[in-house]
């Protein structure tokens, strides 16, 4: 069960980041300055946690060796580090062409992204309580997005294309990152996978927040919140409990991220909620749960049996 909550918590931790960012921006910050500010600090917090981690480990000890990482594990892990970063670019990216409502819908295309993913990797169809959760979870963020409400707009294709694509980089993160190097301990994982994803930022967005006066206009709070909620604890958390839970069940978890953004905006952005967005919450909550819910049924009707 602890592995199903840290996945949770890692998604619920992505679904504050629209209030920060939302903040900074009203700051008159901007995409490149937010993304790299948040990726260089939270880089910089992953290592210093895996340096004092692997320190504390007493050398020659078995622990101690799951914080080696050989030059080929350090390669694959970066690779799937790089998916992190593009899902951040292309999402931010989308939300230029196309509404936060319509971004978020295709966004969170994900959830089925996923589950065919792990289908195609581990050659078995999905089984029936993911196929339930991932119809719940449907209706559920169609309605909590809030773009049931009405104002139709005209696609940006572009737009819709790079939402997709943020889609598709954030379902490819949740499911290698629970396949590859699951021997080394998660926070030095967690830590070369974000060193890939930095590398990627910071070749689209040079960080001229570190020379350009930023920093000191107030960046720097949200840059080390949005590294913290953004970059260390989700790929920490993912690497703990993925690979335990398992690809397609972490998908369903992560679509807790939708709930926790529409609850932060109103909380803290003030923004209207509709009765319908809140009803679409609730479903989407029963949409994660609903598999452990239904995995519990069956253990008390085998145990009746018996």
């Amino acid at each position: 069960m602890k592995y199903y909550i840290y996945v949770l918590i890692g998604a619920c931790s992505f679904g504050l980041l629209s209030t920060f960012v939302k903040k900074a921006y009203e700051s008159g910050f901007h995409v490149g300055e937010v993304v790299g500010a948040q990726i260089f600090f939270g880089l910089i917090m992953l290592w210093i946690m895996a340096f004092v981690t692997a320190k504390s480990a007493k050398m020659g000890s078995p622990e101690a060796k799951t914080f080696r990482v050989s030059p080929r594990q350090a390669l694959v892990l970066m690779l799937v580090g790089t998916s992190s970063g593009l899902t951040g670019i292309f999402y931010y990216a989308a939300l230029q062409y196309v509404s936060a409502s319509f971004a978020i819908l295709l966004l969170f295309q994900f959830t089925w992204i996923g589950i065919v993913l792990e289908a195609i990797i581990d050659r078995k169809r999905p089984s029936k309580d993911k196929l339930i959760a991932l119809i719940f979870l449907f209706i559920g963020i169609i309605m909590a997005s809030g773009y049931l409400k009405g104002n139709l707009e005209a696609p940006s294709w572009l737009g819709v294309g790079l939402g997709l694509l943020s889609a598709l980089t954030y379902a490819l993160f949740i499911a290698m990152s629970g396949r590859v190097a699951k021997q080394i301990a998660p926070i030095t994982r967690g830590a070369v996978m974000q060193t890939g994803s930095f590398i990627i930022v910071m070749l689209i967005f040079p960080p001229h927040f570190l020379w350009n006066g930023s920093l000191h206009e107030s960046l720097l709070p949200w840059a080390l919140l949005l590294a913290l909620f953004g970059v260390v604890i989700p790929p920490l958390f993912f690497a703990i409990g993925v690979p335990r839970i398992g690809g397609g069940m972490a998908t369903i978890m992560s679509a807790a991220e939708l709930p926790t953004a529409v609850i932060m905006s109103f909380i803290v952005l003030h923004e209207s909620v509709s009765g319908l967005q809140w009803i679409g919450v609730l479903i989407t909550m029963l949409g994660i749960a609903l598999p452990e819910l239904l995995k519990r049924r069956q253990r008390v009707r085998r145990l009746q049996t018996e």
